[in-house]
């Protein structure tokens, strides 16, 4: 491990893995995870995004939980080669960081992308998930904004860059101020989202981002949804938050996820957009929290998740 900057409760690392240079932060001190009731938690920015994104809640979280908070391949502080830019992909990357940390099981919060992710990762290794909490979270039905719909076209690649230009950003900001007049809900978020491309053309991250998105996503929606594979979230403890006003992924599928999973706790943030930890980062750190404090971790290994699969396939072929 190399290239440590201290924040002021966190520190951002570089590690390589598999031949690539992977950035993570890292908050909160070990013996926190030692202590009963104490979690890992783990968590997963959205798509074009990095870790930067969590800042405003991870020190408070920190004073409770270790927490770390990795920068996908592509994305941040992480190397952007020419790579496996789907959801199965990045949740490989994760089981074989915290592999490298030496930590077992986690709480797991994706945003966005990460929801996706986290959904996928709770899916391939369930033994390492003791919690789910989803936010704005990707991969639970086809809806998407437009927005990304019209990115995925072939050639959209080439215009990008061209909003670093100065026409571009001006053109930029008259947009950002447009979606806020008319009160469309991507204009609680446009500050948000001119942050994000305006980080894209560096090193190789829009080339990232385009691969990551046309994984996930082409001009009819979302490609990976939770549905179908549901029923493997059951055992888990989930919790699911969302801004009522997010033009990226509606809030709808909050209620999705409430019928799929009738457990799940949902919470809805009535002001805000896309980003609910950003708009109020107060109340969604006391929700993770109680959330652990609670619930009791998932236990499930190999066998229970096998028993599942069993099961439900069985069903699937009597219903033929």
């Amino acid at each position: 491990m190399s290239d440590k900057r201290s924040g002021e409760q966190s520190t951002v690392t570089h590690i390589k893995i598999h031949g690539h240079r992977r950035a993570y932060r890292i908050a909160g001190d070990t013996a926190l995870n030692r202590a009963p009731g104490r979690s890992t938690i783990l968590l997963l920015h959205g798509i074009g995004d990095s870790s930067e994104s969590w800042l405003p809640v991870m020190d408070e979280l920190a004073k409770h939980h270790r927490v770390i908070a990795p920068d996908f391949l592509g994305h941040g502080q992480s190397d952007k080669p020419r790579a496996d830019y789907s959801a199965a992909a990045f949740a490989n990357g994760m089981r074989d960081l915290l592999e490298v940390l030496d930590i077992e099981r986690v709480t797991v919060v994706g945003h966005s992308l990460g929801g996706g992710i986290a959904a996928q990762f709770a899916y391939q290794y369930p033994a390492k998930v003791e919690r789910l909490v989803l936010v704005a979270a990707g991969g639970v039905d086809r809806d998407v904004s437009g927005l990304l719909r019209l990115a995925t076209i072939p050639g959209s690649e080439l215009f990008v860059p061209l909003l670093h230009t100065p026409p571009g950003r001006l053109m930029t900001q008259v947009g950002v101020n447009l979606l806020k007049l008319v009160g469309h809900d991507l204009g609680t978020d446009a500050d948000e989202l001119a942050r994000v491309l305006g980080s894209l053309p560096e090193d190789g991250a829009f080339d990232a981002f385009t691969r990551t998105l046309r994984a996930v996503v082409d001009w009819r929606g979302q490609v990976v949804t939770l549905k179908g594979r549901a029923y493997l979230c059951h055992h888990i403890p989930l919790a699911v938050m969302w801004g009522r006003k997010d033009g990226i992924i509606p809030v709808e599928h909050a209620e999705l996820l409430a019928q799929a999973l009738p457990l799940a706790r949902v919470s809805i943030y009535d002001e805000a957009g896309h980003f609910p930890h950003h708009s109020d980062p107060d109340r969604f750190v006391s929700e993770i929290l109680d959330f652990i404090d609670t619930t009791d971790p998932s236990m499930e290994n190999e066998d229970h998740f096998r028993n599942r699969l069993q099961e439900e396939s069985q069903v699937l072929s009597r219903a033929v």
